[in-house]
């Protein structure tokens, strides 16, 4: 599997994925605001990668406020500009929030500035490492309830680039890789960015997983006539009551899944739960640059006059979602109950 980021030397190196698949680069993060630009344009992108990189941008920003008067306050000012990179991915600002109220908290105990950065370096690096453990946790029990002869149906990319390692939606398809249970993936391209044919039909094709790309315009049709009898994708939040924001293009395909009564899966770690929401009503979601849609790479695909609509995200209601695939199990209808529950199982950790 590609490595999508490593801490070195007190840098953050990132893969460049908006290069993917033509030329494999490297970032170079010497400090918070070079984190939040990679976020930003998608050079890092996915929910658990984003929070983990956040981890790393918030020890970064440390360093440069154990440089000024007052410690907590510019970290707090370097923890809410970082946040507003991507306003719909929830990981990123629970990484930043974990490691901003671990130095509040080491602060009123008269730790020293230096002493605290060493302490959020730690952290930061427990969340990369504990990531690819629930990515590998998550991926057991989602190939546990996958059918034999699994045609799976992924949208976007949930895999190893949009984490720490393994994936969550790939990490599920992997783990039933492994155990010979998975017959073909078929990815949508995930327009306008691509991320479904550039990045997962990449990571999987490195991986020797059998995968065939469609655009988003076949997904219903190629359920009915390719055997389609699963759909597991990601999430970038969701809230208390299951419903579930992801790519824009998601809910299409939970619509139609449930037409053609297939279960369709979301598989996310516990961080990716806001639980501050009570439905996907509050989502937050992000709208992107018109000219994303009105041109494919450098050249223009449609008149420069027209309008455009470019929302980055969609939420799936909870009701046409069969399960979703945590670390901790599989959490099912009722979903406010069950998600209490597993919010108190977290809790506990």
């Amino acid at each position: 599997m590609i490595e999508t980021m490593r801490w070195e030397n007190g840098k953050l190196i990132l893969l460049d994925q908006t290069k993917l698949p033509l030329t494999t680069e490297f970032i170079t993060c010497e400090d918070y605001r070079r984190v939040r630009v990679a976020i930003k344009i998608l050079e890092v992108r996915g929910a658990p990668a984003i929070g983990a990189a956040a981890a790393f941008a918030m020890v970064l920003a440390g360093k440069e406020a154990s440089n000024r008067p007052d410690f907590v306050g510019a970290l707090d000012k370097m923890r809410a500009d970082l946040i507003t990179a991507r306003p719909t991915a929830v990981n990123l600002e629970w990484a930043a929030n974990k490691l901003f109220n671990l130095a509040k908290k080491l602060n009123e105990q008269d730790m020293r500035p230096r002493e605290i950065v060493s302490e959020l370096e730690k952290l930061a690096v427990k969340i990369y490492d504990e990531d690819i453990k629930k990515n590998k946790a998550m991926g057991k029990f989602g190939a546990e309830i996958l059918p034999d002869e699994a045609i799976v149906l992924t949208h976007c990319n949930a895999g190893a680039l949009a984490t720490c390692g393994y994936g969550t939606a790939l990490g599920v398809i992997r783990a039933a890789k492994e155990c010979g249970k998975l017959k073909m993936v078929y990815s949508d391209e995930t327009r306008p960015l691509l991320q479904g044919a550039r990045l997962t039909a990449y990571e999987l094709c490195e991986d020797d997983i059998p995968v065939t790309c469609i655009t988003d315009g076949m997904a219903a049709w190629t359920m009915k006539k390719k055997g389609i009898n699963c759909v597991v994708v990601g999430a970038d939040r969701i809230a208390s009551n299951g419903d579930t924001a992801n790519k824009i293009g998601t809910y299409g395909v939970a619509l139609a899944a449930r037409a053609h009564n297939i279960p369709f899966y979301i598989a996310a770690p516990v961080s990716t739960f806001d639980f501050s929401l009570a439905s996907g009503e509050e989502i937050p979601i992000e709208e992107r640059k018109g000219e994303e849609i009105k041109k494919f790479r450098s050249e223009i695909t449609a008149p420069t006059k027209a309008l455009t609509f470019n929302p980055s995200f969609d939420v799936t209601p909870h009701e046409l979602i069969a399960g979703i695939i945590t670390e901790y199990g599989v959490v099912r209808a009722p979903y406010i109950d069950n998600i209490k529950k597993l919010q108190e199982l977290a809790k506990e950790e």
